[in-house]
């Protein structure tokens, strides 16, 4: 049972406004949280106020934390929109992230996408990682500041999904092909240095979308600061982005050559991340990446 009652007095307090719950819509969240529009009785002459709301187990509550958490450094940017996160908490046996709600399109104006997703990425740090450790998808994710990249990679990122892929039982050939890869890391990053930029850090495009306007709106966060094309490369991994985001964003920051090897060993972090969440064929495409990658830098 939701206690809509508790976090509709959550919500009058986090805004300073009576909201008066009437109802809410399921808007199918996915397999990680339940979501919904809640709707508040409109005040005379005005419209009703709706937020979209995220629910999971009330121990949960570090997930929505850190969520919040990674919207307020983005918001802090000026350089991409997301929705304003209002209040998180719990209520019962649940815990709740409260967000603006917005009217969202799957197209918009793609070109501005690509300026200002180059924008946020030239919001740098001195070191690699983020404040805090976060998730992607249900996966904790680790982002202790490391002055190293290709340390920051491998012990983060690469080993952190492999030792879960471990106790997921997935070993033998995932796990050597694994410790192979992680030992030729540096052979991907000959003439290149990442910068430590500001990432969103889980970019397809189920977490990007438009205001009735175009304006580009980029939510479900997992930031950190880490090499740029990682977030591009997280978008060719699903697809679904139009070309001229790629157009805009080269033009106003231009890529290294070497991206088009990069882009494989930054996917297998997710796709890692798939197989121990989902297990199906992840493990099995995690290894045929590997090989390739290995194959790239032996070549």
């Amino acid at each position: 049972m939701i206690d809509w009652d508790a976090i509709a007095a959550a919500i009058s307090s986090a805004t300073r406004q009576p909201f008066q719950f009437i109802g809410h819509t399921d808007t199918g969240g996915g397999c990680i949280n339940q979501t919904y529009c809640l709707e508040a009785r409109p005040e005379p002459g005005r419209r009703g106020r709706h937020f979209f709301i995220k629910l999971n187990a009330a121990d949960k509550l570090s997930i929505f934390a850190a969520e919040e958490a990674g919207l307020n450094a983005i918001a802090a940017t000026n350089t991409l929109r997301v929705p304003c996160a209002i209040t998180r908490g719990t209520a019962g046996e649940h815990a709740f992230l409260v967000l603006e709600h917005l009217e969202l399109n799957p197209r918009g104006n793609a070109a501005l996408f690509g300026e200002q997703l180059a924008a946020l990425h030239r919001c740098t740090s001195s070191r690699f990682g983020f404040a805090q450790d976060n998730f992607i998808g249900a996966t904790l994710q680790l982002n202790t500041w490391t002055n190293d990249w290709i340390a920051f990679w491998c012990e983060h990122r690469l080993d952190s999904q492999l030792r879960l892929a471990a106790q997921n039982g997935y070993g033998g050939q995932l796990q050597s092909l694994g410790e192979q890869l992680m030992d030729a890391l540096p052979a991907f990053f000959t003439g290149y240095i990442p910068q430590p930029s500001l990432l969103h850090g889980d970019l397809w495009s189920g977490n990007q979308a438009y205001l009735p306007d175009g304006t580009p709106v980029i939510f479900d966060p997992a930031p950190y600061y880490g090499d740029r094309e990682c977030d591009l490369a997280m978008t060719e991994l699903f697809g679904g982005f139009s070309a001229d985001l790629y157009a805009a964003y080269r033009a106003a920051y231009p890529l290294d050559a070497g991206y088009s090897t990069r882009r494989n060993l930054y996917n297998l972090y997710h796709v890692l991340n798939h197989a121990n969440l989902f297990g199906g064929g992840y493990a099995r495409q995690a290894e045929l990446m590997i090989r390739k990658l290995l194959a790239e830098v032996a070549g």
